[in-house]
């Protein structure tokens, strides 16, 4: 079965899912109406609609306006130089099952786990669902194709009502029409940009090019100073000394623009 046709089946079972009666609390606004069809309208005030702080590597903690604390791919104690921190959170996603992604014995709370892949991480696993005032879904994209071509990953959208956040976990390649579709209106793009096992800049470049977000945040580059230059060449960039940006849809630029966050409890990158 070739890739492009398994991608196209995992989009239309997700649709299948959907209309089968999920309770999502709004409209899908990331997606065009033929793949999210069931949800109806979530009403947001204008004013910041999230919270993102960067801990390094691709593990992330979304906060929404409402209080929903979601973590992404929760990075494993001495993978990396940085400090465990003390998260409790309500959600936890994991795209790839590796300790640099899957460790989710350090968060704290009873959260919601939504794992990418499942089979011990040979097939794609079909996410759809709700929790709270976040509607979350996932993309099955390929990772690693640096070395090996044809390992399944798994990217994941969380749609707030106004905003749409994607995370893309360790994306190798180009977006096909399909992946395209089914991420939908990204606002903000957490993007892999380490090469080898993810995508390198210059291929980084050309998906947000696909995607049109209005933010890009690099993750997964192990504070590597140069594939940070090499990202954000030529492009609008900001390199801030925080962990920490608060989104708002209202407040979006008009097009595309890095921010650089420094991981938590890290010195800056260069």
């Amino acid at each position: 079965m070739g890739a492009k046709f398994r991608i196209a089946f995992f989009h239309i079972a997700i649709v299948v899912i959907a209309l089968a009666g999920g309770s999502s609390p709004g409209w899908a606004k990331c997606r065009d109406l033929d793949v999210a069809r069931s949800w109806g309208a979530v009403a947001h005030a204008a004013q910041a609609d999230a919270t993102i702080q960067y801990f390094g590597h691709s593990f992330f903690l979304i906060t929404t306006r409402k209080g929903t604390a979601i973590v992404t791919d929760p990075l494993g104690p001495g993978r990396y130089p940085y400090p465990i921190p003390d998260v409790t959170a309500d959600l936890i996603t994991v795209g790839r099952e590796h300790p640099n992604h899957n460790s989710i014995e350090i968060i704290q709370g009873n959260a919601l786990v939504l794992r990418g892949l499942g089979a011990y991480g040979v097939e794609w696993n079909k996410v759809s669902t709700s929790l709270r005032d976040v509607f979350i879904y996932n993309v099955p994209i390929y990772q690693n194709a640096g070395s090996m071509e044809g390992i399944k990953g798994a990217a994941f959208v969380f749609d707030l009502g106004d905003l749409c956040i994607a995370h893309l976990g360790d994306l190798s390649q180009a977006l096909t029409p399909e992946q395209l579709k089914m991420f939908g209106k990204v606002d903000v793009a957490l993007t892999p940009i380490g090469g080898w096992r993810t995508m390198a800049p210059d291929l980084a470049r050309t998906v947000l090019a696909q995607l049109k977000p209005k933010i890009s945040i690099p993750m997964h580059y192990r504070d590597n100073s140069y594939l940070i230059e090499e990202f954000t060449k030529g492009l609008k960039a900001k390199i801030l000394d925080t962990d920490t940006l608060v989104v708002g849809k209202d407040a979006l630029p008009p097009s595309l623009e890095i921010r650089v966050l420094t991981p938590y409890g890290a010195d800056r990158y260069q």
